[in-house]
This record gives structure tokens, C-alpha cells and sequence, in this order.
């Protein structure tokens, strides 16, 4: 499946399927989609270019190991949860801070923090399984 048509387009498709990951990611806050949502699109336009390129240039490209990512995504979510009680608050209430950067307010909360830590663990886990099984096909 890897053909030259496929190849030249993988990257692209990857990038443009990041960036609408990223795009359901932070609307989830307010409308549908999310972490988990966000999350599965990344982890598809990873083993896009897994299938495109080889499951070398996705470890490559990504760094660190995939399980990595969806443990460091299961810390902050559990990170998010616990973080209301130190403000005598039930255990993921939502937390808000509003900052103010070049004149506009930005909200940071704490479910922002838990969908960041379901996406990451989506993609993680997503990630090593995909990449596992394109590694014992692809010989």
C-alpha cells in the first residue's frame, strides 16, 4: 500500500488530521467532541503515516514511545481530579483561572487539563497498537 501517490499525500493528510485534532480537542469544552474524539482522529492520522511511511518514521517522528504518551495522559487527568480537593472542592469539580495575555482573557481549567490527558492517553494507546500491528504485517 505504500505507492507514490500515497506517500507524497500521507504527510499533508497527517498534518491537516493533527491540526483538526487539535481544533475538536479545545471545542470539546463547550460543544461535542473532546479528548476522546480528538484523540482517535490523531491516532488515525498516525497510523496513516504509519502505512504511508513506515512504522520507523512514525517512531522517529513521534519521539517518544507511544505508551509514553498515554501515561503521562493518565497522569494529568488524575492530576485533574485530585487538583479541586486542595481547594476544599469535591473530587473534578472544574476548576477555572482566567488570564489575561495581550489585552484578551484566557480560561484555563481543569477539564481542560483532564481532556488533554484523554486525548494523550487515546493517542498513546492507539498508537502503540496500531504501530505494533503494522510492524508484525508489514515483513
Amino acid at each position: 500500500m505504500r505507492t507514490l501517490i500515497f506517500r507524497v499525500t500521507a504527510p499533508y493528510l497527517t498534518a491537516l488530521m493533527l491540526l483538526f485534532s487539535l481544533f475538536v480537542l479545545l471545542r470539546g469544552h463547550n460543544e461535542p467532541g473532546g479528548g476522546f474524539i480528538g484523540g482517535l482522529i490523531a491516532s488515525s492520522a498516525i497510523a496513516v503515516y504509519g502505512m504511508a511511511c513506515g512504522v520507523d518514521a512514525v517512531r522517529r517522528a513521534l519521539h517518544f514511545h507511544p505508551i509514553a504518551y498515554a501515561a503521562f495522559g493518565l497522569i494529568a487527568a488524575v492530576l485533574a481530579g485530585f487538583l479541586p480537593l486542595f481547594g476544599r472542592a469535591q473530587f473534578m469539580t472544574g476548576l477555572w483561572v482566567f488570564v489575561d495575555i495581550a489585552g484578551s482573557e484566557l480560561a484555563l481549567s481543569t477539564t481542560l487539563l483532564f481532556d488533554v490527558g484523554v486525548f494523550l492517553v487515546i493517542v498513546g494507546a492507539i498508537s502503540a497498537i496500531a504501530l505494533s500491528l503494522e510492524e508484525r504485517y508489514s515483513d
